[in-house]
C-alpha cells in the first residue's frame, strides 16, 4: 500500500522506514535517533507510525527551542547592558511594558521583531540613543 506525501500534494510516495531525524528551532539542532514512520523522501514530514517516535520528536522540538530562546535572552541582555540600560528604562524606551525587559530576558516571552531590529541597531550605533531617547519623550 502506498502512501502519499499530503504536505507535497505532488504524488510522491512516502517510504516506510527508521531513520534519525533532525529538528530545528532557529539556530539550534538536534537529532532524533531511530524514528520510525511514513517518510517523505522530498520534503521531510513524517507519519509517525508509534506514540514513542512522535513524543520524542515533540521533546527535541521543544528542548531546541527552550535553548534558542535562552540564547536570545542572554542576547537581549547583553545588548541592554551594553546601552547601559536598566529593565525599567529599556520598558520605557522600546514598549511591552513595564516588566517587558525581565520577561525577555528570563525567557519567557519573546520581544517584537522590531524590539530586536532596534536593539542591534543602538548596540553598533549607540550615538542614536539620544535620539531614540528625545522620540520616546515627545510620544512617538
Amino acid at each position: 500500500m502506498k502512501h502519499f506525501c499530503l504536505h507535497c500534494d505532488d504524488g510522491t510516495v512516502m517510504e516506510l522506514t527508521v531513520k534519525d531525524v533532525t529538528v530545528s528551532a532557529e539556530n539550534v539542532t538536534r537529532v532524533v535517533p531511530e524514528v520510525a514512520g511514513w517518510h517523505c523522501p522530498k520534503c521531510g514530514e513524517i507519519e509517525f507510525v508509534d506514540e514513542d517516535g512522535s513524543s520524542r520528536h515533540i521533546a527535541a522540538l521543544e528542548a531546541a527551542w527552550a535553548q534558542a530562546r535562552a540564547g536570545d535572552a542572554l542576547d537581549i541582555r547583553a545588548k541592554r547592558k551594553k546601552l547601559k540600560l536598566t529593565q525599567a528604562e529599556a520598558a520605557q524606551l522600546f514598549g511591552g511594558g513595564a516588566n517587558a525587559f525581565s520577561r525577555y530576558e528570563l525567557g519567557k516571552a519573546q520581544p517584537h521583531k522590531s524590539t530586536l531590529i532596534l536593539l542591534y541597531l543602538l548596540e553598533h550605533h549607540p550615538e542614536l540613543m539620544p535620539e531614540v531617547r528625545a522620540v520616546v519623550v515627545n510620544n512617538y
